[in-house]
């Protein structure tokens, strides 16, 4: 023993990294064992690099979720290719998920990067429920040449298929350490993270187009009370004609929105909530360095 830890604690950062929409935030929450991730059919969900921990008396696993790696069309895409660029560099075991509708190719500069590592790769090819074995093998062979360091998972996170082996193994690969966060903590998030990361994924499921990739929800107010938390948010736009539609006609759209929000998050932080939602334009906030930093989506 070692300051209170065992001299055989193991402590270790497994990040999941991957194109978007392969299911990188579904195989998140399940590792983990909680929803941290957001999920929705829509691509570029996650945007920004969200930790979930898991604790045993002798094992810390921080995982990471990252957006998806994508090339970037404004400043808020560069940010998010940081955060998945960044988890290259500390991770203990990186995880690379695929799928199998998703075509791998040597000419992938981020692949290049994930083939040079020299920590464990495991490769999660997943949705192996949509392929024949025929068309699964053939997938395995063409990964085994791009990443032939790489262990191979074929997977289904939606119908938990080959997940106790993949956790069993990242569990075998993690290193001796002390753990790097208290040992009660299931994120390195604040509550009004999960609170912004809740509202947005209910504009994602309920607007369509550009709208959902337009918005950033900010969180004004969070007062917490003995059987009550008061949570005061502001869904930003780009444009008064999204600020419009956000809305809907009699408001109709936002109250929507912020109902489905406050029951998820009633379940969240298993207490009542009351929400009130605002909608507030900002010009082009994607592509403005002050907006990006007070979003956190740059750190200097």
């Amino acid at each position: 023993m070692l300051g209170g830890v065992s001299s055989e604690h193991r402590s270790g950062f497994v990040n999941i990294v991957g194109n978007p929409n392969v299911g990188k935030s579904t195989l998140m929450n399940i590792l983990v064992g909680e929803k941290i991730s957001i999920i929705t059919s829509k691509a570029q969900t996650t945007r920004h690099r969200i930790m979930g921990i898991v604790n045993t008396p002798l094992l810390q696993i921080v995982y990471s979720d990252t957006p998806g790696v994508l090339k970037p069309n404004y400043k808020m895409q560069e940010s998010m290719l940081e955060f998945s660029e960044s988890a290259l560099g500390d991770a203990d075991v990186l995880v690379y998920v695929t799928d199998t509708v998703e075509k791998p190719t040597k000419h992938d500069t981020f692949l290049r990067r994930v083939a040079s590592l020299e920590c464990p790769v495991l490769l999660v090819i997943n949705k192996i429920d949509l392929t024949t074995q025929e068309g699964l093998e053939a997938l395995i062979s063409e990964w085994k040449e791009l990443l032939p360091k790489a262990e191979i998972f074929p997977a289904s996170a939606l119908h938990k298929f080959n997940m106790e082996q993949l956790k069993k193994r990242i569990e075998d690969l993690i290193p001796l350490s002390p753990p790097y966060f208290d040992k009660d903590a299931l994120t390195d998030k604040p509550a009004r993270f999960f609170v912004t990361e809740i509202i947005r994924e209910k504009i994602l499921l309920y607007y369509q187009k550009e709208i959902p990739y337009s918005t950033e929800v900010v969180v004004e107010e969070f007062k917490e009370e003995d059987a009550l938390i008061r949570i005061r948010a502001v869904i930003v736009v780009e444009r008064d004609s999204q600020k419009g539609i956000v809305i809907g006609h009699g408001g109709q759209a936002l109250k929507k929105v912020g109902a489905m929000a406050r029951k998820d998050l009633e379940k969240f932080f298993e207490k009542k909530i009351f929400l009130e939602t605002y909608v507030k334009v900002e010009k082009d906030w994607r592509n403005r360095d002050n907006f990006l930093r007070a979003y956190g989506y740059k750190i200097d």
